[in-house]
């Protein structure tokens, strides 16, 4: 069920705040809970025994945490939920893909499983994994009500496609929120902005882009303007979820992160990342960058695993993966010359900016950055790594 369908905003969304607001408010996340679980029913029925379970486990992760904090028993139970949720995440998602390349590479004919992908596994995986390690660092509070907690990892407003919600930042509003009439009418705006997004831009300009990838032998131009047709359409289409997403929060009185902040307006690959799915570079980040040394010791070494991560994330096919690779090699890259450039500074006297100078060097570190995204773009939309 896609939120601009009409059986999601002429069905399930009325139902959905009519019983929200009908029932006592010490109710109403149970009633989130129901309904989010109707919305993922709704498209993969069989698989709401798989999030039931991993809502169960991770809360009993979180608790058993908490109860032995400071002691071996809470490691393990981290591990547990860490190690149950990623192998989940690799049978259901990774698993063909897996197994075909070491059929491919051995020549061997191991069977695969052809399991279909589960709706949002990507999202709310990382979801209940940041919550069992921040209660277990002691940045977060083990929920102590199943029904609270399962309204927090089963949020159907971004089950689809994200933002991707940490438990801490949503903590206190799944215990107290207000849902006023403000707050309500400045969730419809955003939820209409982004489904205009989606709707009138992402869908119509994804025309152009299947128009010119239909072609067998485009010319330049056919192909430059397909390709940056997708970079559009990527961009509306997944910032118009977020939207969506945000706007659905703001209705029932939740407060998510923003996830774009007009990416396209980047002077630097590092800087398009800052902007881009924000709330998938600050995981990355805070779960893996930062434990991995940060900016502090193998930096090189960290951004390359944190991208290659990225690209596995964002699907089972080497092409997730080179691209993911591509990215890391400018944001490297830059790096690199950011030292070298901080350094020859060190030792040399500034001078006064020449305003023109900067200008030029702003406009060329943007056209620099559009053209490795929109180049990334085709690698992200490719079906292989074979040309021709």
């Amino acid at each position: 069920m896609v939120f601009s369908s009409l059986t999601f905003l002429q069905c399930f969304l009325p139902l959905c705040l009519l019983a929200y607001f009908l029932v006592p408010k010490a109710w109403r996340n149970g009633v989130l809970f129901l309904f989010s679980l109707l919305f993922y029913a709704w498209g993969e029925p069989v698989y709401v025994v798989l999030m039931l379970f991993s809502t169960a486990l991770d809360y009993t992760c979180g608790q058993m945490v908490e109860r032995h904090r400071g002691q071996r028993g809470a490691k393990i139970a981290l591990l547990v939920s860490l190690c149950v949720n990623l192998g989940l995440l690799g049978v259901f998602k990774y698993s063909d893909f897996l197994i075909g390349t070491v059929n491919s590479l051995f020549g061997t004919a191991l069977p695969q499983p052809n399991l279909p992908l589960p709706i949002g596994i990507s999202f709310y995986t990382f979801q209940t994994m940041s919550y069992t390690i921040d209660v277990y660092r002691g940045e977060a509070k083990a929920q102590k009500n199943i029904i609270n907690f399962g309204a927090y990892v089963t949020l159907f407003p971004q089950l689809i496609a994200g933002p991707i919600i940490r438990y801490q930042t949503v903590a206190d509003e799944l215990e107290h929120r207000d849902c006023t009439a403000d707050l309500f009418a400045d969730g419809v705006k955003r939820f209409a902005c982004g489904m205009g997004k989606k709707v009138l831009l992402a869908n119509n300009i994804g025309l152009l882009w299947e128009a010119a990838s239909a072609q067998a032998a485009p010319t330049v131009l056919t192909a430059w303007l397909g390709v940056i047709a997708y970079g559009f359409q990527i961009y509306f289409d997944f910032s118009g979820y977020s939207d969506m997403a945000r706007g659905l929060g703001r209705m029932l009185g939740f407060e998510f992160c923003i996830n774009f902040n007009y990416p396209y307006i980047s002077k630097s690959v590092t800087e398009f990342w800052r902007r881009w799915h924000i709330s998938l570079s600050t995981w990355f980040r805070d779960y893996v960058y930062i434990p991995l040394g940060g900016n502090r010791k193998h930096q090189i070494l960290n951004v390359a695993i944190v991208f290659l991560l990225t690209g596995i994330w964002h699907g089972a096919a080497f092409t997730y993966i080179v691209w993911g690779i591509w990215h890391g090699i400018f944001n490297i890259g830059e790096k690199i010359c950011k030292t070298v450039k901080n350094k020859k500074n060190e030792d040399s006297v500034s001078e006064p900016g020449n305003i023109g100078v900067s200008c030029l060097k702003n406009t060329v570190s943007h056209i620099y950055t559009l053209l490795v995204v929109v180049i990334g773009w085709v690698m992200f939309r490719a079906d292989s790594l074979q040309y021709g």
